[in-house]
């Protein structure tokens, strides 16, 4: 991409002159004559000044769109050169929330960097929001989603399944109402819920029990609050966080019940008591999720066929 466009595109990603000035280690009045002399060649102006963040012109936006296809071009590109190498050279960016890095990830990756030593392997962590974002501005190369019946033209590959489950300190006193139905971790490390004859449980029981929920906007805060739609119960939320991983802690502290992933438990602990869902909403299927106008390379195929082979053997 020719340098002035690398300017203007900048100066529209920070929305000042100045801030892109400072990104692309420029002074500001060299960067405003670069943009300038492209709007002198076009005769029309790319930005409104007058506004603040700067807001592009009709000009501005068909510049900044035919910039970004050849961005596209630019990295459909350079992944098809990689290609011929037979995967002995590359880049691939995953992007993943906290959980699936923590979690989910950690296995898959040492595999890919074991086979394919010679492709740099980039991960980046965010809410699985800013993440559908960065695959749809080619931030990244690939994503994990569990969106139900999405509305977007991004490409989707149903990779992982996971289950949630209620987790509850042991000194709650709904416990003891509920022995038949709870699960020890043990329990759950022995994968007890996938059982048929397993029981399940509705959020009834658990009306005045303090919850630790995520933030709305989550997935799993949308589907913890059609669980207590489902059982015509009010939640009793005691706190609010945006990490799965940090209410798992918070619930092994005694704060609160909150509701995590079957594949958070790695190991045997006393502390809790663990219990099934009614309800269809507690199995999640989770996409890999890729843009829909790029071409696939082979290092993603190589990254999806493996995590594939992990997790839906």
């Amino acid at each position: 991409m020719q340098q002035e466009m690398k300017y203007i595109y900048t100066v529209y990603k920070k929305g000042s002159f100045s801030k892109a000035a400072e990104e692309l280690y420029l002074t500001q009045p060299a960067l405003s004559i670069s943009v300038q002399k492209v709007e002198q060649e076009i005769g029309l102006p790319l930005f409104n000044r007058d506004k603040k963040p700067l807001e592009l012109t009709e000009a501005g936006m068909l510049y900044i769109q035919k910039i970004e296809q050849i961005q596209h071009l630019e990295e459909e590109l350079t992944a098809q050169l990689n290609d011929l190498t037979d995967l002995k050279t590359g880049h691939l960016k995953v992007g993943g929330t906290h959980y699936f890095n923590s979690y989910i990830l950690p296995p898959v990756l040492a595999e890919f960097k074991r086979r394919f030593p010679g492709i740099d392997l980039e991960l980046t962590e965010a809410s699985s929001w800013e993440l559908l974002h960065m695959v749809k501005e080619n931030v990244i190369d690939l994503t994990f989603n569990c969106t139900p019946k999405p509305s977007d033209k991004l490409r989707r590959i149903p990779v992982f399944q996971d289950t949630i489950l209620l987790a509850v300190p042991n000194l709650f006193p709904v416990n003891r109402l509920l022995k038949k139905a709870s699960l020890s971790s043990e329990d759950v490390l022995a994968r007890k819920f996938k059982n048929p004859d397993c029981p399940a449980v509705t959020m009834e029981p658990f009306a005045d029990t303090p919850f630790i929920l995520l933030t709305p906007g989550n997935n799993l805060y949308s589907r913890s609050m059609k669980f207590f739609k489902e059982a015509s119960v009010k939640p009793n939320i005691t706190m609010e966080v945006t990490q799965l991983v940090t209410s798992f802690h918070l619930s092994r502290a005694g704060i609160g019940a909150a509701f995590i992933s079957d594949w958070m438990l790695t190991h045997v602990h006393s502390e809790m008591s663990y219990y099934k869902i009614a309800s269809p909403s507690a199995i999640r299927t989770f996409d890999i999720v890729t843009s829909g106008r790029n071409y696939l390379s082979k290092a993603q195929q190589a990254f999806i066929v493996l995590f594939q082979n992990y997790y839906l053997k």
